[in-house]
């Protein structure tokens, strides 16, 4: 029976995390919000900890053998994968504000969130400033969703993309070092922490960038063969997570999410049949772990925490965000639309629910080990709260951002729910004119031809005109597409047309992308 149980959990896990996605995009919700109720929902009828596997010896409140290792291993594919979609040429435009968010923008709500929780929460001192460093992450499990969801402009979308998935090793990290000083009283040294963030940098460095310089001339070389690459990248991602964490504590985090970036922005191989194949396993992987790790709390335990809890998830809301934000921006050239927007995005995600639960667990280890008079054992009871908080935190935060962040967007003129715009690949006479007659009509249009003549005479009838190849680049990642939903592929290459429809069905959806007939369709 156990084992039929066992079955059904794992084959249903997934089963729910996909109708969760499919009725979000059918009703247009934040498919987040659909997750985290179906798994707080099954919590009620399963519980993960006993069938992933729970310590059997007298110390069992270690907690799950299986349960965080898994946890940890699909957010190191979900960083890796969040590496692969950043694209350096963004930070032209986006790479300031982003630096100031995780520097400038990390103080000040590490600050603001531990002086939070001390007052509202009446958390220990220590247990205050491990909480503040734990929430400063954002994180891509839950700004991906939501970007889809909002479909925000190019250069407020960048940095937000960006911040969520840089800011999430910086926290985690940043988290681990006071989680350190914590436990170790008077005998850890500032020196001691610098030597510790400095291992972790060069851990970091040495292993994602050196991995993916190796693996980019196996591929160059054709050393790998084109079936195998995806897993090749994907496995060593999960070996390097694993060998930087065995070295220094999260330090993973940083090795893979810089090997993702030095590999989509090289320029010797192609990774977009990578990307692809992480993108769908990422979404599995979302799916999958917001539902089990949403299993994992008790409702109770949210609501245990009472008004105190809902001040301390409103003066985050409504306070440290917007402060960090306002602060981190001052002077950066942001207009105060997208400082608002960037001041109410702020969900957070995996990595604060993984660390926290991972936390509790120590915690409560260490005090075991040294005995009910030592300093983490005065910390243990507080400690046992910091997953059900991190929890409350998750769950009101993309509840709140879920709901409210896209009419905001829309409101802010920053989004456009449905883009009805066109692009046009080709820019003939008679392509000129059905642009002009949309143009005219309000709808957003752009032109792309590599014949300069046609791109001329586009923009001497008033039309945004690109003398670009549409298969270039440079369309993706420079030229703003806000606005834009659909793709007439109607050059006289019926090649181009072909590959045009293909790369940009990713961008728009296969329904919205439109080939014209090959000339010799009998």
């Amino acid at each position: 029976m156990d084992g039929q149980l066992y079955l059904c959990f794992l084959a249903g896990v997934p089963f729910l995390g996909m109708l969760a996605q499919w009725l979000a995009w059918r009703f247009r919700l934040p498919s987040i919000l659909l997750l985290l109720a179906i798994g707080i929902g099954l919590g009620f009828f399963v519980n993960p900890d006993e069938l992933l596997g729970r310590v059997t010896q007298s110390d069992a409140s270690v907690g799950p053998t299986l349960l965080f290792p898994i946890v940890s291993l699909a957010v190191a594919v979900i960083l890796f994968e969040g590496g692969l979609t950043l694209r350096l040429s963004e930070l032209k435009e986006a790479g300031t504000n982003v630096l100031r968010l995780c520097t400038i923008g990390v103080a000040v709500s590490w600050g603001l969130t531990a002086l939070a929780a001390w007052l509202l929460l009446e958390m220990a001192p220590p247990l205050a400033v491990l909480i503040g460093a734990l929430l400063v992450v954002t994180g891509p499990t839950v700004i991906a969703p939501l970007l889809r969801h909002i479909q925000p402009a190019r250069r407020i979308g960048s940095i937000v993309k960006w911040e969520g998935i840089v800011i999430d090793p910086i926290g985690a990290v940043l988290a681990v070092l006071v989680f350190q000083v914590v436990v170790g009283g008077g005998d850890i040294t500032f020196a001691d922490v610098v030597m510790m963030a400095l291992k972790t940098a060069a851990i970091g460095v040495f292993f994602g960038l050196g991995v993916g310089v190796l693996l980019v001339r196996l591929v160059e070389r054709y050393l790998i063969p084109d079936y195998l690459q995806g897993v090749v990248f994907l496995t060593s991602a999960l070996a390097l997570f694993a060998l930087s964490n065995f070295l220094q504590d999260e330090s993973g985090l940083v090795t893979v999410t810089l090997f993702g970036i030095y590999l989509a922005n090289q320029k010797r191989v192609s990774v977009k049949h990578i990307v692809e194949f992480k993108e769908n396993l990422v979404v599995l992987l979302v799916s999958c772990l917001f539902i089990v790790l949403g299993a994992r709390i008790e409702a109770s335990t949210l609501i245990d925490f009472g008004w105190r809890g809902a001040f301390f998830l409103l003066a985050l809301i409504l306070i440290v965000r917007p402060a960090s934000v306002f602060a981190a921006g001052f002077r950066s050239g942001l207009h105060w639309r997208e400082k608002l927007f960037l001041g109410f995005m702020a969900p957070r995600g995996i990595v604060a629910a993984a660390v926290a639960s991972v936390f509790s667990l120590e915690f409560a280890h260490i005090a075991h080990q040294q005995g009910n008079g030592s300093a983490a054992a005065a910390l243990a009871e507080q400690a046992l709260q910091l997953a059900p908080l991190t929890f409350l935190v998750i769950v009101g935060t993309v509840s709140v951002y879920g709901l409210g962040a896209a009419p905001l967007a829309r409101w802010l003129g920053l989004a456009d729910p449905n883009p009805q715009g066109v692009l046009f690949a080709g820019a003939d006479y008679w392509i000129r004119e059905i642009a002009s007659a949309l143009h005219q009509e309000g709808i957003t249009v752009a032109l792309l031809d590599t014949n300069y003549s046609n791109v001329a005479a586009a923009r001497m009838a008033g039309l945004n005109a690109h003398c670009i190849s549409v298969l270039s680049e440079y369309v993706h990642e420079e030229l703003d597409l806000a606005g834009i939903g659909r793709l007439l592929a109607l050059t006289p290459n019926d090649e181009v047309n072909s590959l045009a429809s293909i790369e940009f069905a990713h961008h728009f959806g296969r329904k919205n992308v439109f080939q014209l007939a090959p000339w010799d369709r009998g």
